[in-house]
């Protein structure tokens, strides 16, 4: 039963077999969209008539329930399990059920998608637009993390509006300062699309720049207002900025034609602070700014959000505030809402209870900062060098890192290069007596800096030629976290590792090495292993470089040499990944040597880059 996509009849085959030639008449004319495909071609098999008024491409297929029923087949064929998924379909439409079930096609992997709407599917406004550059250009000029503080929960939504002509430029952002002081920021550009997205762009990179200067609200505001001016598409732009202390809870901030921030007590009581008006950026130039000051206690809340939170036809406008106090006040009063990692998606949460029937009628961005009411106190673990005694520690340090609110993924990476450092220490500290002292101490600063310390009272071994033993778990180590420091005294060896951490709002994927240009091997056969790269190192060759130097260093803690003679592109990742192999180096006392051709542009970058004090170039 096959035809060609742009027919509507069965291809001859089925004339001989009456019964098959009824069910495709029958399936022809279904209201329900019926594909039948092959995991051996793009294009559908087969499809019904009201599939084809859809479109038959993959990326005409619409969302349901939130979900890409494009991905849902790429799912099937992978797995050759069946799915069905219920839901709305595109944003906010009708209920719909989209059922795939997998099957052989022409002696392939296919399957058997069907979909059918309680509303019209051939309403293509239901239907998800193809990637325009509007979400896409938006989504990544906002913050890919925000900072993970032990005294302050923050977390941040941004929900695009759902008519498309509609999508603007909302933001938001957070700058740590130091001294446990963070930057809180949230605004919307004027206008639609990707002129919006650009504005805003501008706006957050002139406001980092400002903060970099002088990070008070009136310097900020000011610095803004001036710069807004020159630009013509940033003129108009609504902003709040404010800096808050994490540790007092002491808040100063201004606006410029920005709605006032909601502060939701520990008690559930809801107020907006005072806002002195001031007008938008770069409208009315030389305007003063008042800043404001509010202390945060423990166990508050403060939810900064755009203007389209507040957005809606009249009469609702005018109750919009309410509204949304109400809804954050819901959202925060529950019990999970609040608890290590809750707040991870209480902005989401703000963000989702706004949304109206019609979907959101204007872009969104909320920004959630909740104030804890305990401190973290550091982990201390005393304990004997014992193998036998690792997997209490790995169990209080778990416990103790899912309180800060990390995630899994991070979680489990600096369970894994602790573990190696007390493995370190329990299997070689001692070796030849009785095991001895240990002491595990982890620690969060103000800033959101984890320093976590592995200490023994035994003797040093240095690494042996063979990637076992230290060099191994030193590999281990500077793969999972920013930096490994090993201290060698009389009496002991001290490791220390420091991460900065970081919320991310959506889980990371993994991208395939196999997809960089670039060619990095190892050659053991001279005095020293030489890591050479050819090709473009993109960013993807870049990370095949890091874990190849790695790898060839027995962790940083041997001589390597780096050959980049056979290089055609040298990617900023890739300068950034010589420079740290370099530090590791010089903290290991040996130098990076790089060999690049004279005159070349490898050579240029390199030392446009500022490397040529860190390695020697050849």
């Amino acid at each position: 039963m096959t035809s060609s996509p742009g027919s509507s009849r069965p291809v001859p085959e089925t004339a001989g077999d009456p019964g098959a030639a009824a069910l495709v008449a029958a399936l022809e004319t279904a209201p329900a969209a019926v594909y039948v495909l092959s995991a051996a071609s793009e294009a559908p098999v087969w499809a019904n008539a009201r599939a084809r008024d859809l479109g038959t491409g993959r990326d005409a297929l619409p969302v349901v329930d939130g979900r890409p029923v494009a991905e849902l087949l790429d799912s099937v064929l992978r797995t050759g399990r069946p799915e069905t998924v219920c839901g709305a379909l595109g944003r906010g439409g009708p209920a719909a059920t989209v059922l795939v079930r997998p099957m052989r096609v022409a002696d392939a992997p296919g399957a058997l998608l069907v979909l059918e709407s309680e509303g019209n599917p051939a309403d293509t406004s239901l239907w998800p637009a193809p990637p325009d550059g509007v979400e896409q250009a938006q989504l990544s000029l906002l913050p890919p993390s925000l900072p993970l503080l032990p005294d302050l929960q923050l977390s941040g939504s941004y929900q695009r509006a759902s008519a498309t002509q509609a999508a603007g430029g909302d933001w938001y952002d957070t700058v740590t300062l130091g001294s446990g002081r963070v930057a809180l920021v949230i605004g919307d550009a004027v206008g639609h699309g990707v002129p919006a997205a650009g504005a805003m762009s501008r706006l957050r990179g002139a406001m980092r720049s400002s903060v970099l200067r002088d990070p008070s609200p009136a310097a900020v505001l000011t610095a803004l207002d001036a710069f807004a001016g020159q630009m013509d598409d940033v003129e108009g732009a609504s902003v709040f900025y404010g800096v808050l202390d994490t540790a007092t809870g002491d808040l100063a901030y201004a606006a410029a034609g920005h709605p006032a921030p909601l502060v939701v007590g520990a008690d559930g009581d809801a107020t907006f602070l005072p806002v002195p008006p001031r007008p938008p950026l770069g409208s009315v130039p030389g305007t003063r700014t008042t800043v404001s000051r509010h202390v945060l206690e423990q166990g508050a809340t403060l939810v900064l959000f755009s203007n389209g939170a507040v957005a809606g036809p009249v009469p609702e406008a005018a109750d919009a505030l309410d509204r949304l106090a109400d809804v954050a006040t819901t959202v925060l009063a529950a019990p999970e809402a609040l608890e290590a990692g809750g707040a991870d998606d209480a902005a989401a949460a703000i963000a989702e209870g706004l949304r109206s029937p019609e979907g959101w009628l204007d872009d969104v961005a909320v920004l959630v900062a909740h104030r804890r009411e305990d401190s973290l106190e550091p982990l201390v673990i005393e304990l004997t060098a014992d193998p036998a005694a690792l997997p209490g520690v790995r169990r209080r340090l778990s416990g103790w890192l899912t309180s800060l609110g990390m995630g899994e993924q991070d979680r489990v990476g600096v369970m894994v290069a602790v573990g190696e450092a007390c493995a370190n220490a329990a299997e070689h500290a001692y070796r030849g007596t009785e095991p001895g002292p240990m002491s595990v101490v982890a620690r969060v600063d103000a800033d959101g800096m984890l320093t976590v310390t592995v200490r023994d009272e035994g003797t040093w071994r240095p690494p042996d030629r063979d990637p076992g033993d230290r060099g191994r778990g030193l590999l281990i180590m500077r793969q999972l976290v920013d930096g490994v420091v090993l201290e060698e005294e009389a009496k002991g060896t001290t490791v220390t590792l420091s991460m900065r951490l970081r919320r991310s709002p959506s889980a990371d994927e993994d991208r395939p090495l196999s997809a960089s240009a670039a060619t990095v091997t190892v050659d053991r056969e001279g005095e020293r292993p030489v890591v050479r790269a050819s090709g473009a190192v993109d960013e993807i060759g870049a990370e095949q470089l890091r874990i190849r130097l790695l790898e060839a260093s027995h962790g940083g803690t041997g001589q390597v040499e780096l050959d980049l003679t056979g290089v055609s592109l040298f990617s900023s990742a890739a300068v950034r990944v010589v420079l740290a192999i370099a530090r590791i180096g010089r903290d290991e006392g040996w130098r990076l040597v790089v060999h690049a051709p004279e005159g070349g542009i490898t050579r240029h970058v390199l030392e446009i880059s500022g490397l040529g004090g860190l390695v020697d170039l050849r």
